[in-house]
């Protein structure tokens, strides 16, 4: 579609596109889609609509955000040469932007313009561009609002309810003739601040103090306090209009002096192109793929040994939701980490759908079902699952141990962790990554430079190097979070990550698979009662060396220990001391030292030698002697024991109590069932109910899919030709005569071109009493459902909803008031 004459609305505008342009909309501003407009005058509508603008500026990148601030200083409609000209100066010689500077912006800028059109944000020909004047109303300067570029209001609006005897005095101060009415006087002041030659004259008169004084207010902000008498060089300012009241205590600097003292530029460092990720270390990308693959092996023991500590039942559930901070820190101690990272392990393998709630009236967190599917999966496809779910998941681990909004404490697996861009500022550091040579390690300042430069208004920041804005933390944990992960290896980002990311999952697994150790099938057998795995174990030798001994130290080689507990545990699994000799006989590849054999032996030997059974609870054994020293040893007194049978002692507290009280004794007792047989304690395995992994809180409406865009547009193309078909005509409105019905979105329409031109129109008003009049108005502001208008009829300014409008239409030329 073309249009021979230029587009006097952004309804206009989006009329003469084609479908592909208008899709293209739909797609950069998804919320314009819920629900589909059912015309084009309702999308231009929604797409002036504040919370919508302010989604789409969210999004801009800096120079794109540059390029719309100028616009919001600059007239409406401003040409191209003038918006130009507010980014790289108006030709002086001590401030335009030559040489490397200004031809980038030069060809730069037709990009960023493409980009505020292609999104509904600017409209217009190159020679009358229009800001959407909801963008105008967010980035132009007032004093509730500070403009971004340091800009204060205009003469006209600093001016605003000044007395006209004042401004004949600043007109005479500056040297200026004196005129008969405020508005020729304002627009003579703006006229001398804007001439080059004339404003230089000015200047040069003003004492040094003064130009002090201006070179503090020049780049923002423009508002400065003075006192009820102010100082000679203040005094100079305000008595020429270069510093007008704003109250008793405050002055501005005007627009039109300060873009004169800027050399006609809104920025003072205008930022056409992004920032260059720098390199910080260049590493063989082999060695890169090695400490990757290590890393992600490790990823995926941690993260089975997390759920192995859990596996029996893991810590109860806070009432506000979450894990304590007491259970945080013993898990910590268990995976041996500090509670940060504890924190991301436990938060990694929730949203991977391993971990979750048990739903039990005591909640308590325990493995899922998926978990055993998951951990019979080779160690490349487990840690694809993680990493794909770590890319997806919006809770964010780092925030655990800060406070929300209301000062209340965020832990782990707790509410208040997701922030819904997280995933794409993680794509983002990858894609940035990805972009790097092979085993090129990035400067994390430099990366964080281009990630502000990329959305600006995403963050809290003020300045380039402030970091502590939440896209700046998300990121920087993020690329801890790859190290701990095996997304990166020593800074760099892997070729697995590479193929995870472009190719999928299964080339991400099948790029691993190789670099990751076999599993053993052996140990080292050492005579200190320890023994050392030198790499990764096969599933039933981990399995059973972790219930017969207990790590000491991992790394490259896995260091476990034997202890009296320890073997204690595996016989209360079931096993026996002949199982015990047999099974480090038959893995290890050093012989089984004596030491060894001996502590099994008295361990198994001293097994089962006291029996615990339900009383409440009680103690049985055949050795009256070993009976006779617990009762005689002091320790014992906090079980209350008492004698009911030479072979036999009961207790007040329950059987576990007394099993763990005997046990801190040095004894060796079993528990045995109701008909005296030795009850097995296996290794737990207790489940949740089927649960799925929780679903990524969305920042917005999702992307729609390339089908639903087509079909959008049809429907709004078929509804833009039923709302713009030609009715019958009931001839020229005139006062007296009945007014034409209209719809809602004509009325709309013809109110905001109305409020656009400064023309008075004709209305048809139904008050909330239900009485019908005719009004002539001239809108002023159409917002929020309403329109401000100056009635003619009434002649006052009145608001009505734009819902009891019967009808619209213009006035001809002889109705005009």
């Amino acid at each position: 579609m073309g249009m021979t004459t230029p587009p006097r609305t952004l309804a206009e505008a989006l009329r003469a596109r084609d479908d592909e342009s208008l899709a293209g909309l739909l797609r950069a501003r998804p919320d314009l889609l819920s629900p589909v407009p059912n015309d084009i005058t309702q999308l231009a509508t929604r797409a002036g609509t504040r919370a919508s603008v302010v989604r789409a500026l969210e999004h801009l990148d800096r120079f794109a955000l540059q390029t719309a601030e100028a616009l919001a200083v600059a007239p409406d409609p401003a040409p191209y040469d003038i918006l130009l000209g507010l980014l790289t100066g108006d030709g002086r010689d001590d401030g335009e932007l030559r040489g490397d500077a200004g031809a980038a912006i030069v060809d730069a800028l037709p990009g960023a313009l493409n980009t505020l059109r292609e999104q509904a944000l600017v409209w217009g020909e190159d020679e009358r561009l229009h800001l959407v004047r909801t963008a105008r109303e967010l980035l132009a300067p007032s004093p509730q609002h500070p403009s971004p570029t340091g800009l204060g209001p205009t003469v006209s609006e600093a001016t605003a309810g000044m007395s006209p005897g004042r401004l004949q005095e600043i007109l005479t101060a500056a040297g200026l003739p004196a005129t008969y009415d405020p508005v020729s006087a304002v627009s003579a002041l703006s006229a001398l601040f804007t001439d080059r030659v004339r404003m230089g004259e000015l200047l040069d008169t003003a004492p040094v103090e003064a130009l002090s004084v201006l070179d503090r207010l020049v780049w923002g902000p423009p508002y400065g306090e003075v006192t009820p008498n102010p100082t000679p060089p203040v005094k100079w300012l305000r008595d020429r209009g270069l510093l007008l009241p704003v109250s008793t205590r405050t002055v501005v600097l005007p627009r039109e002096a300060a873009l004169h003292l800027r050399a006609g530029r809104a920025h003072r460092v205008p930022e056409p192109l992004p920032p260059v990720v720098a390199a910080a270390a260049e590493r063989d990308p082999q060695a890169v793929d090695s400490a990757a693959a290590g890393q992600a092996f490790l990823s995926v023991s941690t993260v089975e040994e997390l759920l192995k500590s859990w596996n029996g039942g893991g810590p109860a559930i806070l009432r506000a939701g979450g894990l304590s901070v007491r259970e945080l820190k013993k898990t910590a101690t268990v995976l041996d980490v500090s509670e940060p990272v504890a924190a991301f392990w436990i938060e990694l393998a929730y949203a991977a759908g391993l971990l979750a709630s048990d739903g039990e009236t005591d909640e308590r967190y325990a493995p899922t079902p998926a978990y055993d599917d998951w951990t019979e999966l080779p160690a490349e496809d487990r840690w694809v699952r993680l990493a794909t779910a770590w890319l997806a998941a919006t809770r964010t681990p780092g925030l655990v141990g800060g406070q929300d909004a209301k000062g209340r404490a965020l832990s782990t697996l707790g509410p208040g962790l997701d922030r819904s861009a997280a995933p794409e500022i993680r794509h983002r550091v990858l894609a940035l990554l990805d972009a790097l040579a092979p085993g090129t390690a990035p400067e994390p300042e430099t990366l964080l430079a281009r990630l502000r430069w990329e959305r600006p208004l995403r963050g809290a920041s003020t300045s380039a190097g402030d970091t502590t804005d939440l896209r700046s933390r998300i990121a920087l944990w993020t690329l801890n979070e790859c190290e701990l992960l095996g997304i990166t290896g020593r800074g760099a980002l892997a070729s697995q990550t590479r193929a995870l990311l472009t190719a999928g999952p299964a080339e991400a697994a099948a790029g691993l698979a190789p670099l990751i150790p076999e599993p053993l099938d052996h140990v080292l057998l050492q005579a200190d009662l320890t023994a050392v795995a030198p790499g990764p174990l096969e599933r039933p030798l981990a399995d059973m060396l972790a219930a017969l001994a207990d790590i000491e130290s991992k790394g490259g080689a896995t260091v476990y220990r034997f202890t009296p507990g320890s073997v204690r545990r595996a016989l209360d699994a079931g096993q026996s001391a002949a199982d015990l000799h047999a099974f480090l006989a038959a893995h290890s590849r050093t012989p089984v030292p004596q030491p060894l054999s001996y502590l099994i032996d008295d361990v198994a030997r001293r097994h089962g030698h006291l029996r615990i059974g339900a009383a409440s609870s009680y103690v049985r054994c055949d050795d009256e002697a070993v009976l006779n020293e617990i009762l005689a040893d002091k320790r014992s007194a906090t079980l209350r024991l008492r004698r009911l049978a030479p072979t036999a002692l009961a207790a007040q507290i329950d059987p576990v109590s007394l099993l763990d009280g005997l046990r801190e004794l040095g004894y060796a007792p079993a528990a045995e069932s109701a008909d005296g047989d030795v009850l097995i304690t296996r290794a737990g395995a207790r489940r949740t109910p089927p649960r799925s992994a929780p679903d990524p809180v969305p920042e917005g409406p999702p992307l729609p899919e390339p089908a639903l865009l087509g079909a959008a547009v049809r429907a709004i193309r078929a509804g833009d030709t039923a709302a713009t078909v030609v009715h019958k005509d009931t001839g020229p409105a005139a006062p007296g005569d009945a007014l034409p019905r209209t719809t809602s979105a004509e009325t709309l329409v013809t109110v905001q071109a109305a409020a656009m031109t400064g023309s008075a129109i004709w209305i048809g008003y139904v008050n909330a009493e239900g009485a019908a009049s005719q009004r002539v108005i001239a809108p002023v502001r159409v917002e929020g459902g309403y329109v401000t208008a100056y009635d003619h009829t009434a002649d006052e300014v009145r608001t009505y909803p734009l819902h009891r409008i019967t009808g619209v239409a213009e006035l001809a030329d002889d109705q005009t008031a």
